[in-house]
């Protein structure tokens, strides 16, 4: 069991490795990494996310974002607007740049991602969104 259980492990890193690694040659025209294309699929996901919501999410210092977050206003590909009822909270949105970068990026990662979802019966995708649900929400 402990066997099968690593190489789970190694197929969920390997299949994450792979899937960022896709859009590598975008994020290089850009002179971004992987660290900037989380925050990206955040931001986009999550429209108007605050930056201690991307924290949480995240699970990084406030320091790592904070350079990730100087890098995409380097690039202008993020806005910030003051939250209407409390000026200490700032919102973190995609510009028109930042939503075409998205683009980009999850047209490239959506390729595996499809053809490994139509080459599965309907019960397989959903045994295996199940189990990622599960690993995700476990409390450990």
């Amino acid at each position: 069991k402990d066997e099968q259980i690593k190489v789970f492990i190694e197929n969920i890193f390997i299949g994450y490795r792979e899937t960022f690694s896709d859009a590598k040659k975008v994020l290089d025209n850009y002179s971004i990494g992987v660290a900037h294309q989380k925050v990206i699929l955040l931001i986009s996901l999550h429209k108007g996310i605050t930056i201690s919501e991307l924290l949480k999410k995240l699970k990084i210092t406030k320091q790592s974002l904070n350079r990730v977050l100087k890098d995409l206003i380097k690039i202008e590909v993020i806005d910030f607007k003051k939250d209407k009822k409390d000026s200490r909270l700032k919102h973190v949105y995609l510009n028109d740049k930042g939503i075409k970068l998205f683009n980009e990026v999850f047209n490239i990662q959506k390729k595996r991602i499809y053809n490994a979802l139509v080459n599965s019966s309907s019960k397989e995708v959903i045994n295996f969104n199940n189990i990622l649900n599960k690993i995700i929400n476990e409390k450990i």
